[in-house]
């Protein structure tokens, strides 16, 4: 597994991960930064829950957007863009909410935040695959490139709202948001502008008739499987979290809700990059099926969960599951898609957790408020019952390093 790591940084080397890095920490502050300040200058948690999930719409919708332009053009120029277009968009949103703005203009201003978000995660995944395939790395390298990927989303996840919440315990809400457009600022355009922006740029074969193309670039059937079990993975995230909340209220620990979360996304990053040493005979059907078991499993003792003790060690023993699914997801994704549609393909994975995961806060949260946590936790229970389901139902074909000189072609 070192050896596997060594040369993932050899590969990437140690710019680029670290521009990556902070270039997708902003999404993981905004999401809570948005809801904490609208709360506070407004005095409403109606209207922040209503500024907060246009954000999220706006970032599921336009997310698979971002991606399909940047395998159209290049992810150099379109990451750019959307960079500086979010940076303005928080930015615009600050001063909205501190000016007290009608309730419709935070949630147009909301939804444009969520629209123009760079997608650094999910395209950093591409360039990565891009470089590993180009510098004719096997699978198992591109294995360990995308659990060092799904490493850095998690640590992001984790790392953002500890910070939104220094920052709102220390100052103001307002600070971390605009903490987070000058990150986007200057990282996103770093990220947009690094000499490995070259490696997803389109080649002569990507300039073909429309026609054409679209007979080229069909998805398989699997593909849209794949993204509906990341929706459901979304869903998990948010009825966990809402479930996670009212029991920490009904504890008299409220404060304790965040740390939970937390300790979750921290064991599901440790798992997730020893998900390196897997053995390779060990294919990714396989794992996909593995993981989806596991979930259901570990997640069915939420259920049961009724001290603060009992929450954490059931809550730290599902994050376990968590990372090898979305970990394999996004590897059975890279080698069933054409390689010009990857980027898009990759975004799709994230909006689709980000939608399933503001749903499903949405509906747990009131499950919670009228029948307790356990309700909210019944919700990712069925949603992980209905990962497993895909997971055996559908036939996620594997194709053979045949199809993948077509990204080393475009990639030049």
């Amino acid at each position: 597994m070192l050896r596997m790591y060594r040369d993932t940084f050899c590969l990437l080397g140690p710019v680029l991960p670290a521009l990556s890095f902070l270039g997708r920490l902003p999404t993981a502050m905004c999401q809570l930064g948005s809801l904490l300040l609208v709360a506070e200058t407004s005095g409403s948690l109606a209207t922040a829950g209503l500024a907060g999930g246009a954000l999220a719409a706006g970032q599921t919708v336009a997310g698979p957007v971002v991606g399909r332009l940047a395998d159209r053009y290049g992810q150099r120029g379109i990451v750019l863009a959307a960079s500086l277009a979010n940076a303005g968009a928080v930015v615009a949103l600050v001063l909205a909410a501190l000016a007290q703005a009608p309730t419709a203009a935070l949630m147009a201003l909301g939804a444009l935040a969520g629209a123009t978000v760079p997608q650094v995660g999910p395209l950093a995944r591409t360039r990565s695959v891009a470089l590993a395939r180009r510098s004719g790395a096997g699978d198992r390298t591109v294995g360990a490139v995308l659990s060092f990927e799904g490493t850095l989303d998690e640590v992001s996840f984790v790392l953002g709202p500890a910070l939104v919440g220094l920052a709102a315990a220390l100052a103001h809400p307002a600070a971390a948001l605009l903490a987070a457009a000058l990150l986007l600022a200057v990282c996103g355009s770093a990220f947009a502008l690094h000499p490995s922006a070259r490696a997803t740029a389109p080649g002569p074969a990507a300039r073909t008739t429309r026609k054409g193309a679209a007979e080229r670039t069909r998805l398989p059937r699997s593909a849209y499987a794949l993204r509906v079990t990341m929706v459901l993975q979304g869903a998990m995230f948010g009825a966990s979290q809402a479930g996670i909340t009212a029991l920490t209220e009904r504890l008299g620990a409220p404060a304790q809700a965040g740390l939970v979360y937390a300790a979750m996304g921290v064991m599901s990053a440790v798992v997730g990059l020893s998900m390196a040493a897997v053995p390779a005979r060990i294919g990714l059907v396989t794992r996909w099926r593995a993981a989806t078991a596991a979930l259901v499993v570990l997640s069915v003792p939420l259920l049961f969960a009724g001290s603060l003790g009992a929450l954490y060690a059931v809550v730290v023993v599902l994050g376990a599951a968590y990372a090898p699914h979305l970990i394999t997801v996004f590897g059975l994704t890279e080698r069933t898609v054409p390689a010009d549609r990857l980027a898009e393909s990759m975004a799709f994975l994230t909006s689709g957790i980000v939608g399933g995961q503001a749903l499903a806060l949405a509906v747990s949260g009131r499950l919670a408020e009228g029948h307790g946590a356990p309700a909210a936790f019944a919700v990712a229970v069925g949603a992980a019952v209905a990962c497993a389901l895909l997971s055996w139902t559908v036939r996620a074909g594997v194709p053979g390093p045949s199809v993948r000189p077509a990204a080393a072609e475009r990639s030049g």
